[in-house]
């Protein structure tokens, strides 16, 4: 008697590798167009150094581990750079973007295996790389078009190619601007510096002259992908709607911030920062979207993820309030990767028809 194999009739989605990764692309194009218009040749340079850089270095990776290069079309290592350069300062010079998209290709995903292997989110791993090694640059914010110099011109080629090729202190000699005059800080920075000074939260944002408005449209310091709240929020809900991610992460991370800041501002409002703030300051909305949501570094299940995102929240405004930094987006997303095989173990789902009890987790 001969048996007959028959498929199952699965009907596939149209999702592949290749086109999530193209969608995430999209999703950023906002928030790069606004970089451009904020920061411009100096985000457009930045940009295509650390893509490129990013699909060159997975191209000698693969060779050298004797892999087929038709990996580098997934779209992977285009994305890493493009999540990199959007977390630059707008002066990063061209050898420190290339390094930090070595280490993110390198450290950051290829020495775990892979695509699909690497328990950090590879940008960020090489945006804390370059944090700590170079602090300064990392921390030097040069303001956005409408707030510089009227003398800088950022759309001027020659000016931003000499920032970007030989430093800021080149463009300083050869003309009569002062770094003061280019450059501003974060309004995370800011209040950070002037708490420690026993300045209350309002009176250094008032004179910082902070807005809103400003901060929600992308008129502040800071990288130059997560400066404009609209620009992000408009990705994300691409993404949302496209079903690349859920909702569970973000809606848990930002949420969190917002109930502790809300909480405390309530009980010292001269000591901690309103909601608002939290909101459009820093890498909160770009690291909720789109870094802690990675699919290869987070939670599984919708539990999980829900536990990830307020994980990812109580840190970031931990180190926000209370930290030796001013920022602790990045960082909180880095060390709930490290809780994420806890978090898969205690939040799996239960097989259906099965009772999970203590003895079956014992020897899983």
């Amino acid at each position: 008697m001969s048996l007959i194999m028959l498929s199952s009739p699965h009907a596939h989605g149209g999702d592949s590798i290749r086109m999530m990764m193209f969608t995430v692309v999209l999703a950023l194009l906002p928030a790069a167009a606004v970089s451009i218009y904020l920061f411009g040749w100096l985000a457009f340079l930045l940009i295509v150094s650390c893509m490129l850089s990013a699909l060159l270095t997975e191209a000698v990776c693969l060779k050298m581990m004797k892999r087929p290069l038709s990996t580098l079309l997934d779209n992977s290592a285009a994305l890493t750079g493009l999540f990199l350069a959007l977390t630059l300062p707008a002066t990063t010079p061209w050898w420190m973007a290339v390094l930090g998209s070595v280490f993110a290709i390198v450290l950051g995903k290829q020495v775990y295996g892979g695509l699909g292997h690497n328990i950090f989110n590879p940008a960020l791993s090489a945006r804390v790389i370059l944090l700590i090694s170079f602090p300064l640059s990392m921390t030097t914010w040069i303001m956005p078009m409408s707030s510089a110099d009227p003398t800088l011109n950022l759309f001027d080629f020659s000016t931003c190619a000499t920032i970007f090729f030989h430093g800021t202190n080149a463009l300083l000699s050869s003309s009569h601007l002062s770094l003061d005059a280019i450059t501003m800080a974060s309004p995370l920075g800011h209040i950070k510096t002037e708490a420690t000074l026993g300045v209350p939260i309002a009176d250094a944002l008032k004179a910082y002259d902070y807005s809103y408005l400003d901060a929600f449209l992308g008129f502040e310091a800071g990288s130059i992908g997560e400066t404009s709240a609209l620009a992000l929020f408009i990705g994300g809900i691409f993404l949302l709607a496209r079903h690349s991610i859920t909702w569970h992460i973000p809606f848990a991370y930002i949420g969190t911030v917002l109930l502790l800041a809300a909480i405390f501002n309530q009980v010292a409002p001269d000591q901690f920062a309103t909601p608002m703030f939290h909101l459009f300051a820093g890498g909160l909305i770009l690291c909720a979207f789109f870094m802690a949501t990675d699919p290869v570094s987070s939670p599984v299940t919708p539990v999980g993820q829900i536990v990830f995102g307020v994980g990812c929240g109580v840190i970031t405004w931990s180190i926000r309030s209370f930290g030796g930094y001013p920022e602790g987006a990045m960082f909180s997303v880095l060390l709930m990767n490290c809780a994420v095989p806890l978090i898969d173990h205690y939040f799996r789902p239960r097989v259906y028809g099965h009772h999970v009890d203590d003895q079956d987790m014992g020897k899983s």
